[in-house]
């Protein structure tokens, strides 16, 4: 244990101000690459760009073009469950006529939010997720010197308030992994040792809403092992197991109601590179307004920023982020770019941190002190 504790005494601190002059060189040029990379590698194919989930009000897909109807199917569906209808009747009847697929059983949501929609509404659920967004706000002042200057502070609290400002969308209630990546943004900020059970609520919260919030709850479990904080990986691990429970009790309702000529899905296993993960920070966040050559090298920043902020905040954070990429650029189809949402509003908040951690790549790269060792 106390050569793994040595092997994380580099993200004590500030990481890249403590590099080895050949390890900030080095990294200094794979970020230079990627960003070079990706300029080309994350442009939309013409007649083929990534396009909103969200479909105008009435209108029903004649396929299952996910970029297009996700939002007005599960408008749709959360009509019928208000309605009085059972979720499962109307989420696998909705997915049907719209020409969705039914098999596997998670390609129909958990019905966390519809049920949570049928009690206070769609727009009780977007004024929800709009406090979470305060919470998150809250969590990030109240730690505002682990953080670093006040200017990085500030601007940290300004990307948080433009992220979660989406909420006001007015299909912000209805967006899954919207609300999951709000939810574990909340939970990120919210940890603390000796006060961890807050951010245990909000990322069970989205573990309930979406089930790909599962890799950010393994990580923790991981962290808690490795730092032998026992009680709290027994907590992990406890609602791990609870939502593995959920989980198949929501698969067997799905398979209960499918119908022999239902569709299934085409898999998960589109390889699509981490091109793909690029390109939707590019459509699902202020990058938008920019050309995608010049969206995709700036998406890679954040990464950057959340590496130089170090201590515990900032390797979790790292790891969680890479972890959602690869997951998208192993498993995602184009499709599913909102995937990124997961991680969204927190990666952006790195954004704040990138200067210095470029900064201080340089200083060890090339500076004075650097050339004196």
């Amino acid at each position: 244990m106390n050569a793994a504790h040595g092997g994380l005494r580099v993200w004590l601190g500030r990481p890249f101000a403590v590099l080895p002059r050949w390890a900030a060189a080095l990294l200094l040029a794979l970020l230079a690459g990627a960003m070079a990379w990706s300029a080309f590698a994350a442009a939309p194919e013409p007649d083929a760009p990534l396009e909103s989930r969200a479909a105008p009000s009435g209108t029903t897909p004649a396929a299952p073009d996910r970029a297009k109807g996700d939002m007005a199917l599960y408008a749709r569906i959360a009509a019928r469950v208000t309605a009085g209808e059972g979720y499962y009747a109307a989420a696998l009847g909705e997915q049907r006529a719209s020409n969705y697929p039914t098999a596997p059983f998670v390609v129909v949501r958990l019905p966390t939010l519809a049920l949570l929609q049928a009690l206070i509404g769609v727009d009780g659920v977007r004024w929800l997720v709009l406090a979470v967004a305060a919470c998150s706000l809250w969590a990030l002042n109240r730690r505002a010197a682990p953080l670093g200057s006040l200017s990085e502070h500030l601007a940290a609290s300004l990307l948080l308030v433009l992220g979660g400002g989406a909420a006001l969308s007015p299909v912000a209630g209805l967006d899954h992994d919207f609300v999951a990546g709000l939810l574990l943004t909340l939970a990120l900020l919210l940890y603390r040792p000796e006060r961890w059970w807050p951010a245990l609520l909000a990322a069970g919260a989205a573990l309930a809403v979406r089930e790909l919030a599962a890799p950010f709850v393994l990580l923790w479990l991981a962290f808690a092992l490795t730092g032998q904080r026992w009680r709290e990986a027994g907590a992990l691990a406890a609602m791990l197991a609870v939502f593995a429970l959920g989980l198949g009790l929501h698969a067997a309702c799905v398979e209960a109601g499918r119908l022999p000529g239902d569709l299934a899905s085409q898999g998960w296993n589109a390889r699509a590179g981490f091109a793909l993960p690029l390109a939707a920070l590019g459509q699902l966040t202020g990058l938008r307004f920019l050309p995608p050559g010049l969206a995709a090298p700036l998406a890679i920043l954040p990464l950057v920023g959340w590496a130089a902020l170090g201590g515990r905040l900032g390797l979790f954070a790292v790891l969680w982020f890479a972890g959602l990429a690869a997951m998208m650029a192993l498993f995602a189809r184009p499709a599913n770019f909102y995937w990124v949402e997961l991680g969204l509003p927190a990666y952006a908040l790195g954004l704040a941190f990138a200067p210095r951690g470029l900064i201080e790549l340089f200083r060890s790269a090339f500076g004075r002190a650097a050339r004196q060792t």
